[in-house]
Parts: structure tokens; C-alpha cells; sequence
């Protein structure tokens, strides 16, 4: 059966628990989108986006295989865990590369745990910059921060990019060039990285 794309995502999510490789790969890619957004925000802070997408794609990869329908969740909130809990490891991983071994981080697992999620989450990443940012959950918040160091164009750029979209649907949204896009998005993240910079001095 090659059709994958008028199967509901139960019944893709079933097949693909089968064994049924290829319908595993198109289960992922309609959760391509997700994975993007959980990752962009760090790219544009200073993460490697394409890194950061393999590691949540990794993450993706691993719901599918592992999510329990009778589980008190749907599949996005589940696969949203996933992903970001592979993302923040991987960033982890590299910050500990940089940095001294960080032995007062509190562990992932009680960070994404129901109990006590919201009070932890800021304490558990204040103390890696590169990691900051994950306090600001939705792309609302980080737009809301941001923007008042951002043109009208560079905001609406920053928020079509958070939502997932494409360079070349971005460009379609905007009327412009998808060389237009690209080249605000580097000056986005030129912004967002001397404006967060700016912010770790003057809290220092």
C-alpha cells in the first residue's frame, strides 16, 4: 500500500509500529514541522539548526517507535517531549564540551516530569546561555522579547520561521525572494545573539 497520504495518523502510526518501514518514514514527515519548531529557536539564539533538527528528528524517530496509545496523551504531546528532551541533551552534550562539567544542573528527567515541570524549568537551564531561551515555551514569548530589536519585516520573518515554515514558503507568505528571507534571518539571528549577549553582561 503506497498511498500513505489519505491514511489517518493512527493508522499510519499502526503500520509504522508493524515494521512497516516506509510508512514510518511518512509518519515522520508529517511531523517534520514539530521537530523545526521545537528546534529554530535555538539555532537562531546560536545552536546549529540543522544539528539540532537531526538530533529532533532522532527524537521524533524514537516516539513513533515507543508511543503507547492507551497512554494518557496524544501522539503530539508525546512526540513534543521526545523531541525536546533529545534537543536539550544534544545541547547539553555541547555545552559541557565548552564549558566545565556542569554538576549543579538538575537532571532532564525531572525538568519533563508532570510534577513540578513549570517550577523547575527556569532553574534547570539558567546557567548555560546557549540554553537560556528554553524558558520561553511559546514563539509568542520569544517574538515578545525580542522584537523590539527587530524591524516590522525582521518580526514577521522571526515569526512565519518559529512556526515551522520554509524559506521558500516564507517567502511565498511575504511576497519576497527567498534570498529576502534568508538574509533576514541572518540578521535576525546577528540581533538576537548581540541582544542576548547584551542581556548576560547586564545581568552579570
Amino acid at each position: 500500500m503506497g498511498n500513505y497520504d489519505i491514511l489517518s495518523d493512527n493508522e499510519l502510526l499502526r503500520m509504522a509500529k508493524g515494521g512497516d518501514r516506509s510508512a514510518e518514514e511518512q509518519f515522520a514527515l508529517r511531523y517534520t514541522r514539530l521537530v523545526k519548531v521545537c528546534a529554530r529557536p535555538f539555532f537562531l539564539v546560536g545552536g546549529d539548526g540543522e544539528d539540532l533538527i537531526q538530533e529532533g528528528m532522532l527524537g521524533l524517530l524514537s516516539a513513533i517507535r515507543e508511543y503507547d496509545p492507551s497512554m494518557n496523551a496524544s501522539f503530539k504531546t508525546y512526540a513534543e517531549i521526545c523531541v525536546k528532551r533529545r534537543i536539550y541533551s544534544a545541547i547539553r552534550t555541547a555545552s559541557r564540551k565548552k564549558h566545565e562539567p556542569l554538576n549543579e544542573m538538575v537532571s532532564l528527567d525531572e525538568v519533563l516530569s508532570d510534577e513540578g515541570a513549570a517550577a523547575s524549568k527556569s532553574d534547570a537551564f539558567r546557567r548555560i546561555p546557549e540554553e537560556q531561551v528554553i524558558a520561553q515555551e511559546s514563539a509568542d514569548e520569544i517574538i515578545q522579547t525580542y522584537s523590539r530589536c527587530l524591524s516590522k519585516f525582521e518580526a514577521k520573518i522571526l515569526e512565519l520561521y518559529l512556526s515551522g515554515l520554509s524559506y521558500s514558503e516564507i517567502a511565498c507568505e511575504c511576497g519576497k525572494p527567498e534570498k529576502s528571507v534568508d538574509n533576514a534571518v541572518q540578521r535576525i539571528r546577528r540581533k538576537l545573539a548581540q541582544n542576548h549577549n547584551l542581556g548576560e553582561i547586564s545581568n552579570g
